[in-house]
């Protein structure tokens, strides 16, 4: 079906104005050495209901409206597809470059650092029945599903969560993404995010039926939504999709690839990738696991795989390249026009949540790293690093939001944590470096040269 000039004029002026909102406000929070993904945010929060909407609310309809109703089913497509090229390129960038002395403190901040927050998480749900006081009363917190179960886990992973995407490009802007501090921080939140990822599968699954439809393998199956079985069935399918995934995944995208380089000796990679990647996330949909899983595990498989040497790094380059220019600032974009800081923000409880998450991941990061062997300097720069959310907290809020499991509300206090967190981590690590003392306390966290000699740390502009 093709739109009449006046949708398509609507939803052109309406990724315009995403597109261009993003990244002028991602090009100065960039400028100033902060996260581009919180430039790209406040782009979309400036044109949704909390600004343009507040002061201009006939302009705002006009932008974000049409006849028929057609700009939002695009703009929900467009930040789907955002949604999960972020996941497939967030896989892209999993690596396991741990060398033999950081593996301990590596594997000490992920269990501490993942357990104890997410332990943490729970208790402070059972607050409300401990003192009765109104403000840690969460269930209005919880979406049109009414999962008690679903909400207490994404409440869960919201105060363990670290972000990959956020914290590996901070420090690639300030030159310290080869130092040993940083494979330690990137290396316990790849593994801590994939865990996290499966938990919040399982929390999607529970809600996935909370509207009576039920299809793809629950559908064959028979299990009613909600019920035991069903229940059962999300909690294990999520991590026997994973495991059967890594485990033929690799030997599967290598066979498929030499069919499809002796098949069309011209063919794309590029478009490879990208079928791979919805095959991935249409399986899911089948599994009735959520499809941006599918996609982050594609990006796993094919950046560890490869397949047809530069080709592979060409073709990984430029869907990230297009991907970051247009579908992910779009994404993030629209997860600011969703905010309404107005109608739908509590700050009272933000600040009680905020000082709780950041107390609770800080402080078991900071005792994992201490129980390793780091230094007090050492461990507390590791505590600060590890707690940005970023994009997997904004993921997180917006796929819980998306499948009715939080309310507008919890929504808008979860993208506001991994924009707060994600700036005082920004903002640490950049004053460390910029005053040169070391990130881990004993000067041994210097960018390697080709030599195996420490190079200079330096500021990428």
């Amino acid at each position: 079906m093709s739109l009449t000039d006046a949708q398509t004029s609507s939803v052109l002026t309406a990724l315009a104005l995403l597109l261009l909102a993003a990244h002028a406000l991602g090009h100065v929070f960039a400028h100033f050495r902060q996260p581009r993904v919180i430039g790209e945010i406040l782009g979309g929060l400036l044109l949704g209901p909390t600004f343009f909407g507040h002061f201009l609310p006939g302009l705002q309809a006009t932008a974000f409206s049409s006849v028929d109703e057609v700009t939002y089913p695009v703009l929900g497509t467009v930040y789907q597809l955002g949604l999960f090229l972020l996941m497939f390129c967030s896989g892209l960038e999993v690596r396991s470059g741990l060398k033999n002395g950081e593996r301990r403190t590596a594997l000490a901040v992920t269990i501490a650092g993942t357990a104890l927050p997410f332990a943490l998480g729970l208790v402070f749900l059972q607050l409300h029945g401990w003192t009765g006081y109104d403000l840690l009363d969460m269930r209005r917190f919880y979406g049109p599903a009414a999962s008690e179960t679903a909400f207490l886990l994404i409440f869960a992973i919201a105060v363990a969560v670290t972000s990959i995407p956020v914290i590996s490009r901070i420090m690639l802007d300030l030159g310290i993404l080869e130092t040993p501090f940083a494979r330690v921080v990137l290396g316990a939140a790849v593994i801590e995010d994939i865990v996290l990822y499966i938990v919040l599968a399982v929390a999607i699954g529970m809600v996935g039926g909370h509207q009576g439809e039920v299809s793809g393998l629950l559908a064959i199956l028979g299990l009613a939504p909600s019920s035991l079985l069903a229940n059962v069935y999300h909690l294990v399918v999520p991590v026997a999709f994973i495991a059967l995934a890594l485990l033929f995944g690799p030997g599967l995208f290598r066979w498929t690839s030499r069919f499809r380089y002796n098949l069309l000796a011209k063919g794309s990679p590029i478009a490879f990738l990208l079928v791979f990647m919805l095959v991935m996330a249409g399986v899911c949909v089948y599994l009735s696991v959520t499809p941006m899983f599918g996609a982050f595990i594609a990006g796993m498989i094919a950046g560890k795989t490869g397949g047809w040497g530069r080709r592979s790094e060409h073709a990984h380059e430029a869907i990230k390249s297009f991907s970051f220019a247009f579908f992910v600032p779009v994404y993030f974009a629209i997860v600011g026009l969703k905010l309404d800081l107005i109608r739908a923000f509590e700050p009272g409880f933000f600040l009680l949540f905020l000082i709780f998450a950041c107390g609770a991941k800080s402080l078991s990061v900071y005792g994992g790293a201490r129980w390793a062997g780091e230094n007090r300097h050492g461990a507390r720069n590791l505590a600060v690093a590890m707690n940005a959310r970023g994009g997997p907290g904004i993921v997180l809020a917006s796929v819980a939001f998306d499948a009715a499991a939080i309310s507008e509300s919890f929504y808008v206090i979860l993208v506001m944590l991994a924009i707060v967190t994600s700036l005082v981590a920004g903002s640490w690590l950049e004053r460390i470096v910029a005053s040169g003392q070391p990130l881990n306390g004993s000067g041994a966290d210097l960018p390697e040269t080709s030599e195996g000699a420490p190079a200079p740390l330096r500021v990428v502009r």
